[in-house]
């Protein structure tokens, strides 16, 4: 099956007297990059965060806000009034002020704030994980909606890069007919004496450099390999990438032996359906 790299879902919980609220966005990228943004008292898990999200969303920009909110009771940060006082008390002793120039002036002083050092506990990891397992499991989600419409897509460019290799083999006899009359007609005209048989040889091995039965059965399997590897379980993206790789190698070879009008047109819309693919391609997981 296909999946997008890109993604977004976010799930809150409630954990005693705090807020626990989890985003995870993801965008295409070659590999696993993964960037956070987590409180610093759970700073020690910024390890586990990334190695989980790389192993279960495998690659593509993702990443990571974790905000937690705590009750007024429980803020990490507090005014030290009695500090505040003391400088406040001594300000107005300088010179002439109002209170609220003085509180201005003391709450820019050292240590008129203090910081409590949260440590997390056991309880709280398995919370902060369980919620995050359960955004990781909505955005893969998201990820296969997004890829069944990717899926839809690739299947209608290939049936029609398919359409055009049926009409380039309808054509394909008729195409080295003309080459040969040209070249038997080229030859009359010069009204010269040629030896018959050596002639036939010449003309064998030259129509043999325009002969495309070799890249339209190697095109015909790259396009049913492509739809088998499009059903699998795992991402596939990489692998799309190379096989869509061959499929140009085979449109190109057959474009550069055309020498044939119609036949060309068809390989302009054959690559502009690969081109198509290879656009939606740099978002396949």
């Amino acid at each position: 099956m296909i999946m997008s790299m890109t993604g977004y879902a976010k799930k809150e919980t409630q954990w005693e007297d705090k807020r626990i609220s989890i985003e995870i966005r993801a965008l295409n990228s070659k590999n696993a990059d993964v960037h956070l943004r987590t409180p610093s008292y759970i700073r020690e898990l910024d390890t586990e965060f990334r190695k989980r999200l790389a192993s279960r969303m495998n690659r593509g920009k993702i990443d990571l806000n974790i905000h937690i909110e705590f009750s007024e009771q429980n803020l990490p940060t507090k005014i030290n009034t009695q500090v505040i006082k003391s400088y406040m008390q001594q300000l107005e002793t300088i010179g002439d002020s109002t209170i609220n120039e003085r509180l201005s002036i003391a709450m820019r002083l050292p240590d008129t704030l203090t910081t409590g050092r949260e440590v997390i506990s056991s309880q709280e990891k398995d919370v902060i994980f369980k919620l995050l397992e359960s955004v990781i499991e909505d955005i893969k989600s998201y990820r296969l909606d997004e890829g069944a419409e990717l899926e839809k897509d690739f299947l209608l460019r290939i049936d029609l890069i398919e359409e055009h290799l049926e009409a380039i083999k309808k054509i394909a006899p008729e195409r080295i007919s003309k080459i040969e009359h040209k070249l038997r007609d080229s030859l009359e005209g010069l009204k010269i004496e040629v030896d018959v048989n050596r002639f036939e040889q010449e003309l064998i091995f030259y129509l043999e450099k325009f002969d495309i039965t070799e890249e339209k059965v190697r095109l015909k399997n790259h396009l049913d390999y492509y739809r088998k590897i499009m059903k699998s379980n795992v991402p596939v993206g990489k692998k799309l990438g190379f096989i869509t790789q061959e499929i140009g190698r085979e449109i190109n070879t057959i474009g550069s032996k055309a020498n044939h009008a119609e036949l060309q047109k068809i390989v302009v819309q054959m690559k502009d359906e690969l081109e198509k693919i290879k656009e939606q391609l740099l978002n396949v997981l």
